[in-house]
């Protein structure tokens, strides 16, 4: 059973390395950050209250990073994707804002496919020349349905 809730400082080495296990895994991204800052980045995103954690059995198996509108982070363990545990995290997101942003490569087409899936249409894509990567990316909005 995954569960949901605000992240602890503690939990900046897990989230850290979900991140990093990303960064490792994707043939198409590069390196630019060492794992030490990808931790150090999770415990300053943990610090400024902006990070829940969906946790499963006491370990945390994916977070997601949210700025006010901007979803700056998405991410969910490699032994865990494909079972829900992202669309949580994103649905408990939808659930604060009336609207939100995110951007994601354009490389990362299980991405575009999970957003398209969950209501999020495109505003633009860029050549990657604004990103520290330097990776073409995609604008991605979703905004609730008024009734």
């Amino acid at each position: 059973m995954t569960a949901l809730r605000m992240a602890r400082d503690l939990d900046a080495g897990a989230v850290g390395a979900i991140l990093s296990e990303f960064v490792d895994t994707s043939d198409w991204m590069p390196r630019i950050h060492t794992r030490a800052e990808d931790i150090a980045h999770a415990a300053r995103m943990i610090d400024l209250g902006r990070v829940h954690v969906a946790e499963d059995n006491g370990k945390v198996v994916g977070f997601c990073a949210r700025n006010g509108d901007d979803l700056d982070a998405l991410y969910v363990a490699s032994e865990k994707r494909g079972q829900g545990v992202g669309a949580a995290l994103l649905r408990h997101a939808q659930t604060v804002v009336d609207r939100l942003e995110l951007w994601t490569f354009q490389a990362n087409e299980g991405a575009q496919r999970f957003y398209l899936r969950h209501g999020f249409v495109e505003l633009q894509r860029t050549d990657g020349s604004g990103n520290d990567e330097r990776l073409p990316d995609i604008q991605y909005e979703w905004q609730r349905e008024t009734v």
